[in-house]
């Protein structure tokens, strides 16, 4: 028989909460998290806006946070919704259990802005017009970049931080598949424990791209949203309207346990983690493929994995990134796998609110499908007011609905063409 996989543990560090149930609160009311950027002066860009974590201290969880000083956000972030999560469990209280058979998988992306010194850097290189020495360069950069922030600059870091911080010995990897990410890393941890190469993992994603490099990056793809008066309005999933998404940053963990292991020690199981799909498009490194294949398929079989039918479904926490492509394509994909009751089941973007934490986006997402569960509350599809005729579904517009479901299906579709869906229920012993 296959080892059940439960969620004993949940932590998120967003910019709407630095809490699961601050997040689930504002995202119940419809508040936003989008404003000005702070964090550098943005006038230069076309989008001058994002969904940024304010008040964010990593003192308020560790007690030696400075040896932290010189680590990006990302692994800020991500110690944070770890350290919440694992006291939330409460797994490692008081000595309990093995900590050879915990392990780490987690989503991550860039945190680390090196932005000033490469600036400063290639200012001292000019030469004229657009030209650089090079020799010049590398004559400027090299007393400014400091090795300790330099090694955090790597993505593994970060796994390699929570690890030792908790003294986690199980397996330990991450994996960046750029927005699907945290959802990814949350499968194929769910597969190590049925696996039996982990009773426990600590899954999850955290990225901040919020710098000038990052926000330039998306502005010239053409992927962010250029409402610059109205940020609050601005992520509008599936309306006629949607101009882009709103880049945001932040972190989110799970505790994964396999179920027997879980219920010996007597451990809180808000759900059960049923089912996980993973497919590529195989198409472009942005747009995702027109007809959906590469979604549909990852989300069918997710249900097969989770031995569920699409009629069992009772929620879907929708990708939805407020995009012309993705939001058109998630739709017809929902309607081609779903049928005829595609257009009773509710869907929603919680990235309305919350903007898109990329590599953390998945993994946030589904501490919301849990929550809903639990809540019997539905977050609403903010800032929804024109109907697209090509976006036909029941997304939930502008206010939470109260609703008891059993089956969430949490979508996460990255550049690339990565397609991640996670199944997750209302446990049942």
């Amino acid at each position: 028989m296959r080892r059940r996989v439960v969620i004993t543990g949940m932590g998120v560090v967003t910019p709407l909460g630095h809490t699961v149930a601050e997040l689930f609160a504002a995202q119940a009311e419809g508040r936003t998290a989008a404003g000005p950027i702070t964090r550098f002066d943005a006038r230069g860009l076309s989008t001058t806006f994002a969904s940024e974590v304010k008040n964010f201290d990593l003192h308020r969880y560790l007690k030696d946070a400075d040896r932290f000083a010189h680590s990006g956000l990302n692994t800020k972030f991500a110690i944070g919704a770890a350290k919440q999560a694992i006291e939330d469990a409460g797994l490692l209280d008081a000595g309990r259990g093995d900590r050879s058979r915990f392990g780490v998988y987690f989503g991550v992306g860039e945190g680390q802005d090196n932005f000033p010194a490469l600036v400063n850097s290639a200012a001292a290189a000019a030469v004229t017009g657009d030209r650089a020495d090079s020799a010049r360069f590398i004559t400027a950069i090299g007393p400014v970049l400091d090795s300790r922030a330099e090694t955090e600059v790597e993505m593994h870091t970060t796994v390699g931080h929570l690890a030792n911080l908790f003294a986690l010995d199980g397996p330990n990897a991450s994996c960046l598949t750029a927005c699907a990410a945290g959802s990814q890393a949350v499968g194929e941890a769910l597969e190590l424990i049925r696996a039996g190469d982990a009773d426990a993992m600590l899954a999850g994603g955290s990225q901040s791209m919020l710098h000038p490099l990052g926000v330039a990056g998306f502005t010239r793809l053409g992927a962010l949203s250029h409402r610059n008066a109205s940020p609050a309005t601005a992520s509008r999933p599936f309306d006629l309207t949607r101009d882009g998404f709103v880049i945001g940053e932040g972190a989110g963990v799970v505790i994964l346990e396999e179920l027997e292991h879980a219920k010996a020690r007597g451990a809180t199981i808000y759900a059960e983690l049923t089912g996980y799909g993973s497919t590529a498009d195989a198409y472009r490194m942005t747009d995702p493929h027109p007809s959906g294949k590469g979604a549909i398929r990852c989300m069918a079989n997710a249900l097969t994995d989770a031995n569920l039918n699409p009629t069992d479904i009772g929620y879907i926490n929708a990708h939805g990134t407020s995009t012309a492509a993705n939001d058109a394509m998630e739709t017809n994909a929902i309607k081609s796998l779903f049928g005829e009751s595609a257009r009773k089941v509710p869907v929603s973007s919680t990235k309305s609110m919350l903007g898109h934490l990329i590599a953390a986006a998945g993994v946030v997402e589904l501490v919301t499908a849990v929550m809903a569960i639990r809540n019997g509350v539905l977050p609403p599809t903010t800032n929804y007011a024109t109907p697209d005729p090509a976006c036909d579904l029941d997304y939930i517009p502008n206010v939470a609905r109260e609703v008891r479901v059993d089956h969430v299906l949490s979508n996460s579709f990255g550049f690339g063409g990565q397609n991640v869906a996670l199944a997750v229920s209302r446990f049942r012993g």
